[in-house]
């Protein structure tokens, strides 16, 4: 069994979605995909790329991203917990999973999140141009960080593994340090909405060996006090040199 990980397909491109339709029938059927969010905001479309995905192998373990829960095209009359709802009925009916994971000795946990400043106060700059701020809808009176502590709470329900390989995943960001240095200092102005401190408190208490992110579009695998971090992006169809349009295997048991 392999385990591979992949996030932010967004196949709201057709490119995107015709490499997901592409992936071999037969090749993956023993294997696990990690899909660390952001896939699209069409429900319509996230229940196809899962299926189809479900398809093409033995497990498929998904979290939602920012984009997911997006709803500027549809059930605009909903607010974005309760499209958080129906991703979950959508995710059980396509066959895939958001729950805990084991198999052959590894465990495989989801670690739901947002950011919630931990990484850095918004800028008006940043305010105006971030789409979640449009694009997002939350109950009356819900600040970003009431919307990560109402996420984080479902990572405290999850049961502690037993032993053997241990592989952590969630969407956004756990530790600000993962972003590389060379990413310039005219768009660090980004940094407050890519993820969570609480993030990384939460995903040790598993004790993983690998945590699985997404949402940067910055590709890069990183060990940091005992544990890999890898994030392999898809990303858009312009981003060619941070991203990468492939699969990432990285556990084989």
């Amino acid at each position: 069994m392999r385990i591979f990980a992949l996030s932010d397909l967004h196949i709201d491109y057709d490119e995107n979605a015709k490499w997901v339709a592409n992936l071999s029938i037969a090749e993956y059927q023993d294997d696990v995909l990690i899909l660390a969010g952001d896939v699209t905001d069409t429900q319509r479309l996230l229940d196809w790329c899962l299926s189809t995905l479900a398809k093409r192998f033995h497990k498929v373990l998904f979290v939602p991203g920012n984009h997911d829960l997006w709803v500027v095209r549809e059930d605009c009359e909903k607010n974005s917990l309760q499209k958080f709802d129906d991703i979950c009925a959508v995710v059980e009916s396509s066959g895939a999973s958001m729950q805990a994971f084991r198999e052959q000795d590894v465990s495989i946990i989801p670690v739901l999140g947002w950011y919630d400043y931990s990484f850095g106060e918004p800028s008006e700059e940043l305010k105006s141009i971030w789409m979640d701020y449009r694009a997002c809808r939350w109950p009356s009176g819900f600040t970003e960080k009431d919307v990560a502590a109402y996420f984080a709470a479902f990572n405290n329900k999850q049961i502690s593994p037993a032993g053997g390989t241990v592989i952590t995943y969630s969407h956004f960001l756990p530790r600000i340090d993962l972003m590389p240095g060379f990413i310039p200092n005219a768009k660090k102005f980004l940094y407050p909405i890519l993820g969570s401190a609480q993030l990384d408190f939460q995903l040790r208490q598993f004790n993983p060996n690998i945590h699985v992110y997404g949402h940067s579009h910055v590709n890069r695998q990183v060990r940091i006090d005992g544990v890999s971090y890898i994030n392999n992006a898809f990303g858009y169809p312009s981003e060619t040199r941070i991203t990468s349009k492939r699969l990432m295997c990285i556990h084989e048991c």
